[in-house]
């Protein structure tokens, strides 16, 4: 088959979606499937050039909505050439201009909407919820009921979109993702990253990696973390990922008043190696979210046997709960605390079991492959479905 991923942005700065198609491209490509992918970017950009995929960069596009004038055109030449279409996120004209062009062709087009309906953003931006309401009846409504079908990661995300919109329809089918597996050249990988960082070499690593974004419960984290420095000297909390600066600043002000700013590291954005070792070197992964579809950061710090500390308002937190790879708590101040005080309290042994626990939860459920695999079986049917 021939995919085309459509997506506002091949910025690995942006986070999980286009994470997401690299990693499901590697693995069809493996089972001789070929994927391309249409983006609003500027052709110029580094970060398309560098891309492993073919793009084609259709930007740069006008103002936040990233309004690209050629891109509908194009769209429908191109969809032809591909036997699937699949659509990358919501909320920007990439996803509009695919339903113009497409709507009433045979190739049609499938939405990952990747947790970009949650509720979560309605009360935590009513006024730029009212601003989508606007909208919505004409744009990402039509966008999601037209698609040959919508897919959500899993059924906590399919679910919780149903309550954005009172006005919703959709064909849905749940596709977990996945990622490859991690490197097994763990030992040098954390010495690899404890060079880079030596003042972190003999400390116990909190890591927190992927960007650096209100969503994700960053204060809450750093209030936790103080709570629970006093326990043991020897913790560090490290953010891997990239942040705004004015949010980095009102972060560090907040470590400052805290008494923690010198036990905080920033890294930015590490990728490759790098990003593998930041997790090898820690001993555990932590994420208070306050809205996470999935998580890929989570799945590859399973793959690395690093158990995970989770808000329950990232919806795969069932999973871990299921497999014993990590705890669970509410995405506040109180749970974010209470995650650290469950980690720290275990013994070196249950630490040691709940890492097995963490790797064996991976491979059961979070292998690239399996979701490849299954992914495809979805675009499959469904193509042929609809051209019965």
């Amino acid at each position: 088959m021939r995919i085309l991923h459509v997506i506002s942005s091949v910025d690995p700065a942006g986070g999980g979606p286009i994470e997401c198609i690299r990693q499901v491209s590697a693995q069809w490509a493996l089972l001789g499937h070929h994927s391309e992918i249409a983006s609003l970017d500027d052709p110029a950009a580094g970060f398309v050039r560098s891309c492993p995929l073919t793009v084609h960069a259709l930007g740069p596009g006008i103002s936040a909505y990233q309004y690209a004038p050629r891109f509908t055109d194009w769209m429908r030449e191109a969809a032809p050439d591909f036997n699937v279409v699949l659509v990358h996120g919501l909320w920007q004209y990439h996803s509009f201009a695919v339903w113009r062009a497409l709507r009433d062709r045979p190739v049609g087009y499938f939405v990952f909407p990747h947790g970009m309906l949650d509720p979560w953003f309605r009360r935590r931006y009513p006024l730029k919820h009212i601003k989508k309401w606007a909208f919505w009846p004409w744009s990402d409504y039509r966008v999601l009921r037209d698609a040959k079908c919508v897919l959500f990661t899993c059924d906590e995300e399919r679910v919780l979109a149903q309550r954005s919109f009172w006005l919703y329809r959709a064909r849905e089918r749940i596709a977990p993702l996945g990622t490859g597996d991690g490197p097994s050249n763990g030992s040098a990988l954390r010495d690899m990253f404890l060079n880079a960082y030596p003042h972190l070499r003999n400390r116990r690593i909190v890591l927190f990696l992927g960007r650096v974004h209100p969503k994700k419960g960053c204060d809450s984290l750093i209030r936790a973390f103080a709570s629970a420095a006093d326990s043991d000297p020897s913790l560090s909390l490290v953010f891997v990922g990239p942040v705004h600066p004015a949010w980095r600043k009102k972060l560090e002000l907040l470590a400052r008043q805290l008494s923690v700013f010198d036990r905080i590291t920033w890294t930015g954005m590490l990728q490759g190696e790098m990003k593998w070792a930041a997790l090898h070197a820690s001993e555990i992964f932590i994420l208070p979210s306050h809205q996470e579809n999935f998580g890929i950061a989570v799945v590859e710090a399973l793959a690395s046997g690093t158990p995970v500390l989770l808000s329950n308002k990232v919806n795969i937190w069932r999973e871990i709960v299921a497999d014993g790879a990590g705890f669970v708590d509410d995405d506040t101040d109180q749970g974010t605390t209470h995650l650290l005080e469950r980690w720290l309290a275990l013994a070196p042994e249950e630490r040691s079991a709940m890492c097995e626990r963490a790797l064996a939860s991976f491979h059961r459920r979070f292998r690239s492959e399996v979701a490849a695999s299954h992914l495809i079986d979805i675009l499959s049917k469904e193509s042929d479905a609809a051209l019965e």
